[in-house]
Parts: structure tokens; C-alpha cells; sequence
């Protein structure tokens, strides 16, 4: 079934499991660009228009995140706090100080290479970036250290925003070009903002508008959140969620997580619980992007590949509407004018949706240098090349993908900061909710026992033991709904007797106090909260 793959599963080696499934995927997506899709890009002068032709570093390199953000909102400061160790070429002040692209991946020894020797490295991603010149590529730069963290990812850092038309001006380089260019290739996008800076300056908003189609990538990071107290949290909050909604236009409201990621105290505790929680969620996140690699790199194909195909359309339209001889000039200028009527007709033409369209004013302000006569007309068969690969190999792709990855380990990232919240005292939750007292020899519910005792006896109990009617009147008054009791019945009820004796009475009440202090319900019971008289001969509480 999957002969087509061939001979692909080569390349360079990534550490960890799941490396066999990745190598075969990214040869895999390699043969067919190479074969199928390369074709068409090159007949319609894609590359000119929307991005690059990719080329084996794009298949083969690790997954990479992208921070953005305007000056002092902890971009440097983030990174640091994954790698817990210093890069070569950090720099972090109140001031803005990162003033350059730097690419962090890992290297057997510490070292910096300069841009312009990093785009000719056949083994980097980066070559296609020597297409934004000398002044982009003096504001560019490779760290590379031995860090466990960069051995699954690498982190691109970027220069700070500000605001103003000098700063812009000022680069020498189109700094939202270039920004998307890396959206492209990244699998993950993070936003940072800074809890006392939340203003979205005009180039902040651009940079914002340049990840158009990447919105799935997208994360956004709320740090410094230690610096206010809850309340003014909740109207930061609510005060970034409408300055982004202005500028990101989609339906699905963004992820925001909430935290101070730096290795300081905490200026203020009242919320972390919280930040704790968030930046657990955060790391999981990050973690997963291995895994989903394959997954990413055959979204982005999928992607690539329908708006390759609009473009052809719209070329091969263009081509087909010029006059062989007189009047080129002025119907190039009529074409270009009613380019969104050539979308709305080749929409209905072709069954396309409007949102596999490229953005009108920047198509026509690129066509307004193109020489039409010299575009080619629509050819059938590039195009059903990339149909019968998007119908057929793709699918087919995904499946491989679904079958290997069930039988594969999971592949996550290591090291840095994420060591310290896999396990041990400080791993998350750990000591609360239903793992409090997981590490005690005595029964954690034994200190509240006295409290749910007198509560106990006062249901009336026959032979030492109340009701299921008796105890419902009781854990009614939690106020929980039916369908949480029900479970909490279900943990208590130790023996399946249909009853409760004062231990299990007991052990119903610290599941609900569990449950309304916000934690979760274990599947099943654990071996500490059993109750001592229920345990089995030579069970111990592990």
C-alpha cells in the first residue's frame, strides 16, 4: 500500500523514539513536493509570489518556535528559563536589547555563526533567507550549545517591537516578511505580551497580520502576570483578549496562558496556583511538538499545495485574458484593478474557497511588476498531479502516520525547565487534591475524621452503617450535581455493599471537599485514601 514511499526514510538522524516514523514521513513529503507539487510552483512562478521553494533542511530539520513580541516582554528571558542555562549572544535589559533573528539549536560545543555563513549551510533551514540581503542577515545569527532542551526543538528569538515609523524604517529589511517566512516553518508561534504593557503597536499589529494562515500555530504567553494582584489580572486579561481580538481575525478565541516565566520569586503568590497550572499546560504544549512533527510538516504540504493551486489558476487567467498584441499595458492595469472579480469568478469556476485565496492588495501590488505576456496558460495535468496527491497520497500518508506513531513511544522534550515539573515534590499537583497524602503513613483522612463523624451518627446509622438514601441527603447539601456524587458514591462505597460505615462516610465527604476545592476526581480510588479497615491483609499505601 504504501510502496510509493520508496527508498525516503534517509536523512539525517534526530535522538529519541519515534525517529524511525519521522524519517519515513519527511522522505515521504520530500518525494512528493519534489514530484508533485515542485512542478507546478516552478511552471507559475510560485516562489516569486508566495514563499521559497523548500528544499531537504525544511523536511528534516527539528520542530521550532517562534517568539514575537514588543521590547522587555521576557522573549530572551523565556528562552533562558526553558534552556536554564545562558546561549551565546544573550543579552536581557529593561531596554531593548535583542536587536537580531537568533536561531538557538543545539551544537556538541558553544558558538555562534554569523548569518550570512548560516544561509549557505545546506544542513540548516535557513538558506532561502539570503533572499532579504546584507541587512538582514548582519541582524542574524545561529547560537548553538549542548542543551537536552534543543535536542528535540530549536527557538528562534526575535527583535524586539517597537513603535514608530523610525523603527521600522530604520531595519533596511522587511521585518514582516521575514517574520513570515519563519511562520511558515515554525510549528509553534508564541506571542508575549507583558502584563503592564498591553498596547499593540502598528508594527506589533503587522507582524500580527503576517501569520495569515498560520493561526493554528498561534499561542500567546501573558507574563509578568506575577506583578499585578487578581483583580487587576482579570482586567489585564480581559484588556488583551480585546486588543487581540482587533487584530487576529478568527472565530476561535486564542490560548493565553498566564504565568512569570523567569527563575525569580514570585512578587506576588496569590495566584500560583494558577501560574503553576498554566505554565504546566504551557510545557505540555511545547513538549508534544515532536510528536506532532510529522503532522505539522504534512499540514503545512496540504496548505502549500491549495493556495499553489489558486495561484496557477489565477496566472494561467491572467495569461488567458491578454491581448496578443495591442493594448497590453492598459488591460495589465484593467486586470490588476479587477483582480477581487477574477477571485469571485474563478471561486465559482473552480468550487474554491475564498480563504485559499492570497491577500488582494499585496497580489496586485506584485503583479504590477510582472511582465503577463510571459505567464503561462493553465496546464491540466499539473494540476491533477496535485489533486491525485491531495486525494490519495496524503490520505494514505496520514494513516501510515496514525498506524506508526500507535506503536511508537512518545517522543517528548527533555531537559531545562522541564525536567523540574515531571516529577518529585514540585511536580505539578503533586500533595494535592486526591495525591495529598500519598507520601504519609497515616490515612490523610483520619484528621477531618472527628468533624465527619458527628455528622455520621447523627443519620441514624443501623449496625454501623447509613443508607444510600441517609448519606444522598447529606452530600446533596454540597451542591455538586448528581452526575459528580454519583462517581464520589461509587469511590466511597469500598465494598459495593450499597452502604457506608463511618470510614467510607468519611471518605465521602474528602472526595466532595476535594472536588469543591477545584481538583479533579481520581478514575479509581487510590491505595492511600483507602480506608484502613477496607484495605487487604499486607496492603500498603503506596
Amino acid at each position: 500500500m504504501f510502496s510509493w514511499l520508496g527508498k525516503q526514510g534517509g536523512g539525517r538522524e534526530r535522538g529519541g523514539a519515534g525517529n524511525d516514523v519521522v524519517q519515513t514521513v519527511t522522505g515521504a513529503l520530500r518525494d512528493l513536493y519534489l514530484r508533485k507539487l515542485l512542478p507546478l510552483e516552478e511552471h507559475y512562478r510560485f516562489h516569486d509570489f508566495h514563499s521559497p521553494a523548500l528544499e531537504e533542511a525544511d523536511f528534516e530539520n527539528k520542530p521550532m518556535v517562534l517568539l514575537v513580541g514588543q521590547y522587555s516582554t521576557g522573549k530572551t528571558t523565556f528562552i533562558r528559563y526553558l534552556l536554564e542555562q545562558d546561549f551565546p549572544g544573550m543579552r536581557i535589559g529593561p531596554e531593548p536589547t535583542t536587536d537580531s533573528f537568533i536561531a538557538v539549536m543545539y551544537g556538541e560545543s558553544e558558538g555562534n555563526v554569523p548569518g550570512n555563513a548560516l544561509v549557505v549551510d545546506p544542513k540548516k533551514p535557513f538558506r532561502k533567507l539570503s533572499r532579504f540581503g546584507n541587512a538582514f542577515l548582519n541582524r542574524f545569527m545561529c547560537s548553538q550549545l549542548p542543551n537536552q532542551v534543543l535536542k528535540s526543538i530549536s527557538i528562534i528569538d526575535s527583535p524586539g517591537i517597537l513603535s514608530g515609523e523610525k523603527q521600522r524604517i530604520s531595519r533596511g529589511y522587511d521585518f514582516c516578511q521575514v517574520l513570515q517566512w519563519f511562520a511558515e516553518r515554525v510549528d509553534r508561534i508564541i506571542l508575549l505580551f507583558d502584563a503592564h504593557k498591553l498596547d499593540i503597536s502598528d508594527e506589533f499589529s503587522e507582524a500580527i497580520k503576517s501569520f495569515r494562515g498560520q493561526d493554528d500555530k498561534i499561542r500567546v504567553v501573558l507574563n509578568k502576570a506575577d506583578q499585578v494582584d487578581t483583580q487587576q489580572l482579570m482586567r489585564v486579561y480581559g484588556a488583551l483578549m480585546w486588543s487581540l481580538g482587533k487584530v487576529i481575525n478568527t472565530p476561535e478565541v486564542l490560548r493565553v496562558y498566564i504565568g512569570s516565566f523567569w527563575a525569580h520569586p514570585l512578587r506576588n503568590t496569590d495566584n500560583r496556583r494558577l501560574f503553576e497550572a498554566e505554565a504546566q499546560d504551557l510545557f505540555k504544549d511545547i513538549q508534544s511538538l515532536p510528536q506532532k512533527a510529522a503532522v505539522r510538516k504534512l499540514n503545512d504540504l496540504i496548505k502549500r499545495a491549495r493556495l499553489a493551486k489558486v495561484h496557477a489558476y489565477i496566472i494561467s487567467y491572467l495569461k488567458k485574458e491578454m491581448p496578443s498584441v495591442f493594448g497590453k499595458e492598459n488591460k495589465k492595469k484593467e486586470l490588476i484593478n479587477k483582480l477581487p472579480e477574477i477571485y469571485i469568478q474563478l471561486q465559482r469556476e473552480y468550487h474554491i474557497s475564498a480563504g485559499d485565496f492570497p491577500e488582494v492588495k499585496k497580489m496586485q501590488e506584485l503583479l504590477e511588476t510582472c511582465d503577463f505576456t510571459k505567464f503561462h496558460s493553465l496546464k491540466p495535468k499539473l494540476i491533477e498531479a496535485v489533486d491525485n496527491m491531495l486525494a490519495n497520497k496524503i490520505a494514505s500518508l496520514m494513516s501510515l502516520i496514525t498506524q506508526e506513531e500507535s506503536n511508537m513511544p512518545t517522543e517528548i522534550v527533555q531537559g531545562g525547565a522541564f525536567d523540574g515539573t515531571m516529577a518529585g515534590p514540585f511536580g505539578h499537583g503533586y500533595g494535592e487534591g486526591a495525591k495529598e497524602g500519598a507520601d504519609e503513613d497515616e490515612w490523610v483522612v483520619a484528621k477531618d475524621k472527628p468533624a465527619y463523624d458527628e455528622i455520621f451518627y447523627t443519620l441514624s446509622p443501623i449496625n454501623g452503617k447509613i443508607s444510600g438514601i441517609s448519606a444522598k441527603k447529606e452530600m446533596v447539601t454540597s451542591k455538586l450535581p448528581n452526575s459528580v456524587l454519583g462517581k464520589i458514591w461509587k469511590l466511597s462505597d469500598c465494598d459495593g455493599d450499597g452502604m457506608l460505615d463511618d470510614e467510607e462516610f468519611a471518605l465521602a465527604k474528602h472526595l466532595i471537599k476535594i472536588k469543591l476545592d477545584g481538583y479533579e476526581l481520581p478514575g479509581t480510588l487510590p491505595s492511600h485514601l483507602v480506608p484502613p479497615s477496607h484495605r487487604k491483609p499486607f496492603q500498603t499505601v503506596e
